[in-house]
């Protein structure tokens, strides 16, 4: 509040705009960020980056069973969904690091200003 009792708009306004840049470099930290999933022991991995695209999928040729080529498609299968939900885990752990702080600053609220 200001010495007359009211909000100090030009405060909030400049925490809002220190808070946006933040929120900004956080993301874009985070579109920097590369993890890698894996499964099957390394036979399977998916780069992703923070926001949790997926980049890449690499499957290692010992994966392939050339004489069971039902049976090898469904494990790739298997085995690639569970490099992206590993990949996943990860990115919810980074976001978590980069956005958690800019999370809890929201929850603080504005001085004067309950619940915001």
């Amino acid at each position: 509040m200001n010495p007359g009792g009211g909000l100090d708009m030009q405060a909030i306004l400049q925490q809002a705009q220190q808070m946006q840049q933040q929120l900004m470099a956080a993301q874009q930290e985070l579109d920097e960020t590369k993890v890698t999933g894996s499964s099957g022991g390394g036979l399977v991995s998916v780069t992703m980056n923070g926001r949790g695209q997926v980049e890449d999928v690499s499957i290692d040729p010992k994966a392939v069973d050339p004489d069971d080529a039902a049976e090898t498609a469904q494990t790739i299968a298997d085995l690639v969904l569970a490099a992206i939900r590993d990949g996943e885990r990860m990115v919810e752990e980074i976001q978590q690091q980069k956005m958690g702080p800019l999370a809890q600053g929201l929850g603080g609220g504005f001085p004067g200003l309950p619940g915001l």
